[in-house]
């Protein structure tokens, strides 16, 4: 297991393969409650059959990722966790994937020093609004009653397609799964911290090439018009709309999402 160490209370684990023949590196920056399997099976092998590699990792807070117990795990400290691993392992021909608030932590590192050929965001553009602060506290609130399983079973059904409600149903709705998280639990730090998140974010700064996914199940954070509104910022994009997926694009069709993240990276190289 590689770990990045940072100091004797706190590392990050890591997954990295290096690309051949000057290839890219995905460099995938996860969800609040993700982790680094939405990368690292098919939609990694898709990458190394061209040459490419990759990297993830994990949050502090996140699976197999240590933390300091008072340690405010904020907006600020993801995003220079993932810059300072980065300057760390020095990926070469880097390509930022970030999913929900990770495509816009991706985005602030550009502005922390990170060297990018492309951004992908999936499902990412939203506008800061009280609809979604509600929906962002009616979620760190429902996760100490019955941890993520309670929060996956409340949402699934208005962000996710039928087709990955069935692949899930098997091990949903469990009352027994619902295991409340105190204020310590890392994923419950990674909520609160997630607060701390100015979604008020300059998308016309971005000068370089730019993939907006999005995924039309997605019913709570995919606003069309604000989209619509935020992408005309963006100065070099390419906008693909997903009608079979939701907000969870890379773990409901990992085939899908490795196709369009591939034809992405082909036409970075040219």
């Amino acid at each position: 297991m590689a770990v990045y160490k940072i100091d004797d209370k706190n590392e990050l684990y890591y997954e990295y393969v290096r690309p051949k023949d000057r290839g890219c590196t995905c460099v995938f920056v996860n969800a609040l409650t993700g982790d680094v399997s939405a990368w690292n099976g098919s939609i990694g092998e898709s990458l190394k059959k061209n040459n490419d590699g990759y990297l993830v990792f994990n949050f502090r807070g996140q699976t197999n990722s240590k933390f300091e117990a008072d340690l405010n795990l904020s907006a600020e400290l993801i995003v220079k966790d993932l810059v300072d691993l980065i300057n760390f392992l020095k990926p070469e021909n880097i390509v930022l994937v970030g999913l929900s608030i990770g495509g816009l932590y991706a985005a602030m590192s550009l502005f922390n020093g990170i060297q990018a050929k492309g951004l992908v965001l999936i499902n990412t553009l939203r506008k800061p609004s009280e609809r979604l602060n509600w929906i962002n506290n009616a979620m760190a609130n429902a996760v100490k009653f019955g941890g993520t399983s309670l929060i996956l079973d409340m949402t699934l059904p208005v962000v996710a397609s039928p087709k990955f409600l069935s692949k899930m149903r098997q091990n949903a709705l469990n009352y027994e799964n619902y295991l409340g998280l105190d204020d310590y639990n890392g994923i419950s730090k990674l909520m609160h911290g997630g607060f701390t998140t100015n979604w008020n974010f300059d998308w016309s700064k971005l000068d370089l090439p730019v993939l907006v996914l999005t995924g039309h199940f997605d019913k709570v954070f995919r606003i069309e018009e604000d989209i619509n509104d935020l992408i005309k910022n963006i100065k070099n994009v390419k906008r693909i709309e997903v009608p079979e997926c939701g907000h969870l694009i890379p773990l409901e069709d990992p085939e899908l999402f490795s196709y369009h993240l591939n034809a992405f990276i082909i036409s970075l190289k040219q």
